[in-house]
């Protein structure tokens, strides 16, 4: 049953300054099993609020970060109502730049930040948390679930991008240390998630043991969860939830 939800404005001290953020919880003192969400590239916005409020009228106590604080409070890019084809291109001149400034240990230094929020909120059930991320966010979620594996017992990322790339620092060179599940949804024929690196991922988990599931949602684009995007796909979207809040039912602690 869907809950009444309550969402505010926080902020969340880091080594580096301060990242305001979105909280959404159910009415109500809790605690509530928490879950750290991790925004696509166009950043934190109205749209990924109501993704949280979804989320968290299933239960959870639900922190979205602005990931890109360090240029600013959200919104760090100005957005159209409506992302189409013809506006991509002028916001990502503006994000790149961003996005190329950020490094694993910066991330994973604030996802420390954002985990230890979490913990110390009263609305927040104790134990480890679920981590879900969209585009870039299920390349940092994959990196929390293996930086912190005891403070994650869930991940999922949808639509992620260069997963399992031949960089040196990818994401997936991580999978030997992650204890929590994980679900992965890949977009079909997504260029930022090509088939090798689909397949590279699913290797390192399957050899590192990882209780794990990565699919490919067929006639998906990259970006498909995103209702504010034409990207966006309707029942890919839904699937998206049913398998994530499955995840989460199962794992986190109520």
């Amino acid at each position: 049953m869907k809950r009444a939800v309550q969402g505010t404005t926080v902020d969340v001290i880091t080594e580096d300054g301060t990242a305001d953020a979105y909280l959404a919880h159910p009415e109500g003192d809790g605690p509530f099993p928490a879950v750290l969400f991790y925004m696509d590239a166009f950043g934190l916005r109205p749209h990924l609020e109501k993704m949280a409020d979804r989320l968290a009228g299933a239960g959870y106590v639900v922190l979205v970060p602005n990931v890109f604080y360090r240029a600013g409070r959200a919104p760090v890019v100005e957005l159209p109502e409506y992302i189409d084809p013809a506006a991509r291109p002028g916001l990502f001149e503006q994000i790149m730049p961003m996005l190329r400034s950020l490094t694993p240990d910066s991330l994973m230094s604030d996802a420390r930040a954002y985990l230890q929020f979490l913990a110390d909120s009263p609305l927040a059930a104790d134990g480890p948390v679920g981590v879900t991320g969209y585009c870039m966010g299920a390349g940092l979620a994959l990196r929390t679930a293996g930086t912190y594996p005891g403070r994650v017992a869930a991940a999922a990322g949808f639509h992620g991008a260069n997963l399992a790339s031949e960089a040196d620092d990818s994401p997936h060179l991580l999978a030997g240390s992650v204890t929590a599940e994980l679900y992965f949804a890949h977009a079909d024929q997504d260029a930022a998630m090509p088939a090798e690196q689909v397949e590279r991922l699913e290797k390192a988990l399957t050899d590192a043991g990882v209780t794990h599931r990565c699919e490919v949602y067929a006639g998906a684009h990259h970006g498909y969860t995103q209702a504010d995007t034409a990207a966006y796909n309707a029942e890919a979207a839904e699937r998206h939830w049913t398998e994530l809040l499955a995840l989460f039912s199962r794992t986190l602690k109520s």
